[in-house]
């Protein structure tokens, strides 16, 4: 399992994502899901990748041969086309694989983030389905998550707004998300991986992998469980009725529910 996001503010974008491919008892591994196609002073392209590893490897090697060769996201103009240029990627593969996957039995399964900007265009955010379908993050709806998401999403929810979050409040939004993943799903494990894109300067100046043993890492994962504790301490105390739960009615209405039963 895996878990990747991207969170778009007014000020530019924050990628994320943890490096684990699987988790076992005796053996864990990890790889690279953050890919990065960059030309300085003309775009700045980022990569997530979720899903099978043999398949979103595939994709990214085809894109970076396309793109070394001037083809692919180095030609388009916008990022709708660079999406649409992932998503017709994601259709080759398919083509290529799903076929031999369904046969054994294994789901076609890749699920890919892009974010970043294209001289002359916004910095703009992307999710492509298996299917190789865009979806855009819009203000309304700022972020994005592929993999398990679940554990991550509560604080995203309740912190990140397109308009007020700044890039270096989004980055801290994105490492507590992904710690939450991690501290409850031990398939999602470090190293992390952490981009952020100031919007217009067309070049990646913030990144930083954030390994186990990270002093930065560890103290704000230490920080952010004290101050969550300190916070339900100073909560207001319940007030409660009292009396024996056997002895109360279940349901409030009961005794007339019984009598109406008793007329019928």
């Amino acid at each position: 399992m895996s878990y990747c996001l991207g969170i778009n503010t007014a000020d530019g974008l924050v990628l994320a994502s943890d490096s684990r491919t699987s988790a076992g008892a005796d053996q864990v591994n990890t790889c690279q899901k953050m890919h990065q196609f960059v030309i300085p002073g003309d775009r700045v392209l980022v990569i997530l990748t979720t899903g099978s590893l043999s398949l979103s490897q595939s994709i990214i090697t085809l894109l970076r041969h396309d793109f070394d060769a001037g083809l692919g996201l180095a030609a388009v103009s916008s990022m709708y086309e660079a999406a649409r240029v992932l998503g017709g990627m994601v259709r080759r593969i398919s083509d290529l694989d799903r076929a031999a996957l369904e046969k054994d039995n294994f789901r076609f399964n890749v699920h890919l983030v892009l974010g970043g900007q294209i001289l002359g265009g916004p910095h703009e955010l992307y999710m492509i389905y298996p299917q190789g379908n865009p979806l855009r993050s819009t203000p309304d709806s700022p972020f994005l998550q592929i993999g398990e998401s679940k554990y991550g999403r509560p604080i995203l929810d309740r912190g990140i707004s397109h308009n007020s979050t700044n890039l270096y409040q989004a980055a801290k939004y994105a490492l507590l998300s992904l710690d939450a993943t991690m501290r409850s799903n031990a398939t999602v494990g470090p190293p992390v991986d952490l981009l952020l894109y100031h919007r217009d300067t067309l070049q990646v100046s913030h990144y930083r992998r954030f390994y186990s043993h990270d002093v930065d890492l560890i103290e704000i994962h230490n920080a952010w469980e004290k101050a969550m504790r300190n916070a339900v301490h100073q909560l207001p105390d319940l007030s409660f009725d009292g009396g024996d739960v056997r002895s109360s009615d279940p349901c409030p209405d009961a005794a007339g529910w019984r009598e109406l039963t008793a007329q019928g």
